[in-house]
């Protein structure tokens, strides 16, 4: 469909070679200042009635449909819980262009591309993943081993249509992210794994004490890698099964979703609300994009997250 869109729009043009003189004979900064002047002549056309319009019927303008004192009181649950060590940042609205596409492999069709070379920021842990990059570099001369521990909520948007009523074109994710180096026999790996999972543990917790109600709460994890089974098996499973015996454990072998995107692992968290229907609540693993950015096989990312907005509308 997009290339029939395109082929009508370079038909209609008379310009076959269009889309190459944008794409590959400008610059981005040559690109901006053109599509700048365009936007801006376009601008200056519209009338009031045309901008209420438009908020009247663009999907990506509606409010959210959760109360921001509740959301608040979610979010400084979350921080209260926090692991030692992690920083909570807020982080612009957004990001580098490519943000989601180059690293994390998501279609730039599903992020708001700006005409000033950026993205509206469309997941946490993408520009989490920057932030501790750029600081991993920083420190690679003087503390190589230092781990680097951030987190933040944050509104994101992303542009595919959606139809469920609990699923919105931008919403607020809470977002986690450990970033380090190997330190052999997976041991990093598996401190960070058990470190976000409590986490989240501890902020279910929090919640059921606040107001919100979540119960049966499982965690299903996944070993993309199989010759991690066994670490992940003894030495993460079993260990929090014996110190969380209200929450069930268990490995999903089947799963093929995030393959590619995590690469030795990845878990999911659900939880029932309190007329018994039960939610995917966090999506977590381990990916390979601070290696990327850094250039360095010895790197190591975990990123975690959880639809807060979708949490406060569901479980309050």
């Amino acid at each position: 469909m997009p290339d029939k869109i395109i082929e009508r729009i370079l038909a209609a043009a008379d310009t076959p070679d269009l889309l190459d003189i944008l794409t590959n004979r400008l610059s981005l900064s040559d690109l901006q200042s053109l599509l700048l002047e365009v936007y801006r002549q376009h601008a200056a056309s519209l009338t009031p009635s045309d901008i209420l319009k438009q908020y009247e019927n663009n999907r990506f303008v509606v409010p959210s449909q959760v109360n921001p004192q509740q959301q608040l009181e979610f979010d400084h649950l979350a921080y209260s819980v926090l692991p030692p060590g992690f920083e909570a940042l807020e982080l612009s609205p957004v990001s580098p262009l490519g943000t989601n596409s180059v690293v994390a492999t998501v279609n730039q069709n599903k992020v708001l591309s700006t005409i000033r070379n950026t993205e509206v920021t469309a997941d946490v842990t993408n520009v989490l993943a920057l932030e501790c990059a750029k600081r991993r570099r920083a420190a690679k001369h003087t503390r190589d081993h230092e781990i680097i521990k951030l987190c933040a909520s944050h509104r994101v948007l992303r542009t595919q249509q959606v139809n469920s009523p609990n699923l919105f074109q931008h919403f607020r994710l809470l977002g986690l992210c450990t970033a380090g180096r190997d330190r052999g026999s997976y041991s990093f790996e598996i401190d960070a794994l058990i470190e976000h999972l409590e986490f989240y543990f501890r902020l279910f917790e929090a919640a059921n004490h606040s107001g919100f109600v979540i119960a049966d709460v499982r965690v299903s994890l996944t070993a993309f890698d199989k010759i991690r089974y066994n670490a992940l098996q003894v030495s993460v499973l079993e260990k929090l099964a014996t110190q969380y015996p209200q929450i069930s454990f268990a490995f999903d072998r089947e799963r093929e979703t995030g393959r590619g995107y995590y690469d030795s692992a990845g878990f999911h968290i659900y939880g029932r609300d309190s007329s018994g229907t039960e939610y995917f609540l966090v999506d977590g693993g381990f990916t390979d994009w601070t290696q990327q950015l850094l250039n360095n096989k010895k790197e190591r990312l975990l990123i975690s997250g959880i639809g807060s907005e979708r949490f406060v509308l569901c479980f309050r």
